[in-house]
């Protein structure tokens, strides 16, 4: 995908313990056993800083401990970043299309405007959907298709909402179909 050209964005957004980042990997390989060259980002949404990986480069903990804000390594085809800097979700899309990935699935930022899949463990969940913007469905255990206008989904019926997922965002199916 060449710079500026359009990428598609999904947020996968719900409760903690209601299986975002499951349904994130899952997206993640479909797309990917379709070529799309996906990204990825989380938002850490706990409070606190992150904790550092335990793989980080032992010269860039030392610059990082320096004072520098970004640091990176790079070797053998992959790139390790850590960078201290309160960014909003656009600049780090933005970001992301350095790389030209094929779409970005962004875990959490209910906030955001991107179109989303919502994950609810159960009814008192429902609070969540009054706070975003742009759901193209619900996975929820319980039936919930009746009372709204979204297309509701059973978590163990991936067989349909993978699929429809991708396809609302433009992503061959497992047919090779939009």
């Amino acid at each position: 995908m060449a710079m500026g050209q359009y990428c598609p964005v999904l947020q996968v957004v719900g409760f903690q313990g209601s299986g975002k980042t499951t349904l994130m990997e899952k997206l993640i390989q479909r797309a990917a056993r379709y070529g799309m060259k996906p990204a990825a980002l989380k938002h850490h949404g706990h409070g606190g800083p992150l904790k550092p990986p335990d793989s980080r480069p032992k010269d860039n903990m030392r610059h990082h401990q320096a004072g520098a804000f970004l640091t990176a390594a790079a070797g053998s085809g992959q790139l390790q970043m850590d960078v201290d800097s309160s960014r909003t979700l656009p600049e780090l899309l933005a970001f992301y299309q350095f790389f030209e990935p094929g779409i970005i699935f962004v875990e959490g930022y209910k906030q955001e405007s991107y179109p989303k899949v919502v994950l609810l463990r159960n009814s008192s969940d429902r609070s969540l959907l009054r706070e975003c913007s742009r759901v193209i469905c619900v996975v929820t255990p319980e039936s919930l298709q009746e009372e709204m206008d979204i297309p509701c989904f059973l978590p163990n019926d991936e067989e349909h909402y993978l699929p429809f997922i991708l396809n609302e965002m433009e992503v061959p199916d497992n047919h090779g179909t939009l």
